[in-house]
């Protein structure tokens, strides 16, 4: 009887090892999320908040700058959390991408889903997009939280989804000039709520006007140009901010805040006087003269 006993000891200190272990494991694995952007709400919402309009005709948005606003904003969320990637769903006609959302795809750490669009350009499958990409992710344990930027009462079941593996998820809002923009029944299912105001969109939706930057017959910049702008305004920027700036900035390489990033394009397309709305390649080269400079001066 003391030899079973001895045994069922020696198992249960057994077994408490090897949890003691695996939860040592685990605190030593980073947590990681995933943004979930529904296009057809940003849009939506967005334009109507900053140009009083949802149709996308009528302005620009400069994805590329919102994009990594967004991920900065999640950063300061999740502070002990690495990026997955940003996923960015849209819909196209037969799914095929546009010369826009081509260049979104081609961002880094972003991954463009399309649904369809009708006869009334509504999007049709983005929905199940978000929930099959939400509960695979969950179930394989590859993020711990998600973040969700949409509104529509269909993706309740998505986040209910994702939940029922453990993962946590906050849903991201567009600030509505008045009432609400997203069902209720989605706002009651989540993990947590956050909106997005009118200051947060306005560097990344504008109004669309024939002003541009070009004048007729202008030369596109190659990037070793855009490079050297970037590294200029990174040589200023530092000059004007000091080295407390720039340490407080390096831990974000590669993304700048948007806020940086904004005014690091505006100053660029003034100098070069040429518009780099839309061109990622150029967008990248800017950043990286820009990080280049800075890195250099650590």
């Amino acid at each position: 009887m003391n030899d079973d006993l001895a045994a069922l000891a020696a198992r249960i200190d057994r077994t408490n090892e090897l949890l003691t272990r695996m939860l040592a494991e685990v605190a030593k694995t980073p947590s990681t999320h995933a943004i979930f952007v529904d296009a057809g709400y940003l849009y939506a919402a967005a334009g109507r908040l900053v140009t009083g309009t949802e149709d996308r005709r009528a302005f620009d948005l400069d994805a590329e700058g919102l994009i990594d606003a967004l991920i900065d904003r999640a950063r300061t969320i999740f502070a002990d959390s690495r990026l997955l990637r940003v996923y960015w769903y849209d819909g196209a006609r037969r799914r095929i991408h546009t010369s826009e959302q081509q260049t979104i795809a081609e961002l880094p750490d972003v991954k463009v889903r399309l649904g369809n669009l009708n006869a009334n350009n509504q999007q049709k499958g983005v929905d199940s997009l978000i929930r099959s990409d939400l509960e695979s992710l969950a179930r394989h344990r590859a993020i711990s939280d998600a973040a969700l930027l949409g509104g529509d009462e269909d993706l309740v079941s998505a986040v209910e989804a994702a939940q029922g593996y453990g993962a946590r998820v906050h849903l991201w809002g567009i600030e509505a000039p008045e009432g609400r923009n997203q069902a209720e029944p989605l706002l009651w299912e989540v993990d947590s709520q956050r909106t997005l105001d009118l200051d947060f969109f306005k560097p990344y939706v504008s109004r669309r006007t024939a002003q541009t930057y070009e004048p007729a017959g202008a030369a596109r910049p190659t990037r070793d140009d855009v490079r050297f702008i970037g590294a200029q305004i990174a040589a200023k920027w530092l000059a004007a901010r000091g080295r407390e700036a720039l340490v407080e900035l390096l831990p974000g390489h590669p993304y700048l805040p948007g806020s940086v990033d904004q005014e690091l394009l505006v100053e660029a397309e003034g100098m070069l006087q040429y518009s780099l709305r839309g061109q990622s390649d150029l967008r990248r080269a800017l950043r990286d003269g820009f990080w280049e400079h800075l890195q250099t001066q650590y």
